[in-house]
């Protein structure tokens, strides 16, 4: 019967390799999170304690920038122009929202005049916010 001790190897974790994977995890994600929603316009949101996410798939982007610039889908447009962009988008699909996202600081006229819009195209019209931190 054999009764010394048996020599145990040592036991390694070599780490190189996952510092590489977190790398490549981290920049996808980075991208992925820039590419979300590619048809809004960069804009500081209003904040809402009660802002809740919309996810409706037949929706239409507007944005109102700070030098009132209005963009539909990211595309610029004119306010006059507007509502041709949008009813050229309803000859698609009658069953559509429009999205709001007005910059912070323009005033409610500007944006009642896309409400406006809407209402002579009788779609729906739903503002966004930013979440209150």
């Amino acid at each position: 019967m054999n009764l010394k001790n048996r020599k145990k190897g040592n036991v390694e974790v070599h780490t190189a390799a996952l510092n590489d994977i977190m790398f490549f995890l981290m920049l996808f994600f980075l991208l992925a999170s820039a590419v979300v929603n590619p048809q809004v316009v960069k804009l500081l949101l209003p904040r809402s304690s009660s802002g809740q996410q919309a996810n409706n798939q037949k929706s239409i982007t507007v944005s109102i920038d700070e030098n009132l610039n209005y963009f539909v889908d990211k595309q610029p447009v004119s306010l006059e122009a507007m509502e041709g962009k949008i009813q050229s988008f309803i000859q698609q699909d009658t069953d559509l929202t429009i999205v709001l996202y007005v910059a912070r600081g323009v005033s409610i006229e500007n944006t009642m005049k896309v409400f406006d819009v809407a209402n002579k195209l009788k779609l729906k019209v739903v503002l966004a916010v930013e979440q209150k931190k």
